[in-house]
């Protein structure tokens, strides 16, 4: 096990974040104060992470002034914070330390035994979920830090008793890099971010190397080829290769045993061919599926019963966002989901379209100019799944628009695709037009739920 962070923390008493009710920053805050550290913190909006932040008597200032830090031995920010943040600029000055989030995440995950990390470009939060809630249902009780709200743990954090943590490990700009975890979940990986790698050559390179600062077992995706290129060789390296998927070499393996298409998908797991559980899903998809059957690779690798995993993974009702059924006025049913990549993209509409609903809409919110304008065509392929398809403006994230494109430009690509300037708009057109027994499904990595929650608000209104 790594001992890269081993003295970050030494003559640390009061630790100062600066976002604190961000989804990343609020579990590790909360790890702390239960270590026994002083956590401040400041933010710029209210949210239900700050709430339960402040619940454990955390104090959290509104708005960044420099006199938040007075009294911190170290700031905690994360990479949105800009360099010329008053606390940052404050703590410089007084000569505190500062380091980025990803850091201390590193630093808080070596603190554990066992710790588990869980990458890949899809299926993060979902799989983090599932193992977290398997794991406490088992009765291991884990610390876990996940990327979305898991309505189980009731937030996207916990903090167990065990030596256990189980964290999401996120490939963007290399943040994983800063993990060096015991056990690494891999569960696919596929072009994305290319803003920051530039090509899939540099994305293989970073998963490698973060397979290589795993110490002891890998669990891995063994249909796809570019996680098993990855990981060529590690076991050379001392490292225990588990393997799971569909196929028949993998030494876990999900059979189907859905009988016609129901929206909801059973399958047995068999471990090196012999049937050690049954799963029937609570939620959708195929993908849903190897993020189950990863799950539980990790989770019995852990040593949970295979019986555990399996009645767990039944209880699992879906994370924050992640094909999230937010209700049903007027007979349409209103989800949201945090998809904004063509191949995630692809997973939710093939399963909704699958779901036997009259008519599935796709709101969507493209998520960057550049991802945008990379995979134009991809995009333009598969939100033509849906049987309708509405766009909003491009949020641009962290981006100006060099690439001189616009939503108008992938609505030309699609059949009978609008696009409207503001969510308002959107959640006129589409009350006015869905009809009872039709899915409207707001899909994207910004803020589109809101639009969701607009078209709630309208169609209720309306009942």
């Amino acid at each position: 096990m790594s001992k890269m962070y081993e003295h970050l923390l030494d003559g640390v008493k009061t630790i100062h974040f600066v976002g604190i009710g961000g989804s990343g920053m609020c579990p590790l805050a909360e790890i702390l104060h239960h270590g026994g550290y002083n956590i401040t913190g400041s933010d710029v909006a209210e949210s239900d992470t700050l709430a339960r932040i402040r619940s454990y008597g955390i104090p959290v200032t509104m708005g960044h002034f420099p006199e938040n830090v007075i009294g911190a031995d170290l700031v905690v920010y994360t990479a949105a914070v800009k360099a010329d943040n008053p606390e940052l600029v404050s703590a410089r000055e007084k000569g505190i330390r500062t380091i980025e989030r990803c850091i201390m995440l590193g630093a808080v995950v070596e603190k554990y035994k066992q710790s588990v990390a869980v990458c890949g470009t899809h299926g993060k939060t979902t799989t983090t979920s599932m193992i977290t809630q398997i794991l406490t249902m088992s009765n291991f009780d884990p610390t876990a830090v996940i990327g979305a709200k898991l309505p189980f743990i009731g937030g996207n954090s916990r903090v167990g008793q065990s030596e256990i943590i189980v964290c999401e490990a996120c490939e963007y700009v290399d943040t994983f890099l800063h993990i060096y975890p015991a056990l690494t979940v891999i569960l696919n990986v596929d072009e994305d971010h290319l803003d920051y790698f530039g090509t899939l050559d540099r994305i293989k390179e970073s998963f490698t190397k973060f397979a290589d600062q795993t110490s002891d077992t890998l669990v891995v995706n063994g249909d796809d080829e570019n996680t098993m290129q990855c990981v060529n060789d590690m076991d050379k390296k001392g490292k225990k290769v588990i393997t799971f998927g569909f196929g028949e070499n993998n030494d876990f393996r999900a059979v189907l045993t859905n009988s016609g298409e129901q929206a909801f998908d059973s399958f047995d797991i068999l471990h090196r061919g012999k049937k050690i559980a049954s799963v029937k899903l609570n939620v959708p998809g195929k993908f849903n599926v190897m993020n189950a059957l990863a799950a539980a690779a990790a989770a019995i690798t852990l040593g949970v019963s295979p019986e555990q995993a399996a009645k767990a993974l039944e209880a699992f009702s879906g994370a924050h966002r992640r094909f999230e059924i937010l209700g049903k006025p007027c007979g349409i049913t209103i989800a949201d989901d945090f998809a904004h990549h063509p191949t995630e993209l692809k997973a939710t509409l093939t399963t909704a379209m699958g779901m036997g609903y009259k008519r599935v809409w796709a709101v969507f919110q493209p998520h960057t100019f550049s991802r945008t304008y990379q995979f134009l065509n991809e995009f333009a392929e598969v939100l033509s799944i849906a049987d309708k398809c509405v766009l909003s403006e491009i949020l641009p994230v962290r981006e100006t628009n060099q690439w001189n494109i616009y939503a108008k430009d992938l609505a030309d690509k699609i059949d009978g695709c609008v696009w409207f300037k503001t969510f308002d708009e959107i959640a006129d057109y589409v009350a006015k037009e869905a009809k009872e027994g039709d899915l409207v499904i707001t899909i994207g990595g910004g803020n589109i739920y809101m639009c969701a929650n607009m078209l709630l608000k309208k169609l209720s209104e309306k009942e």
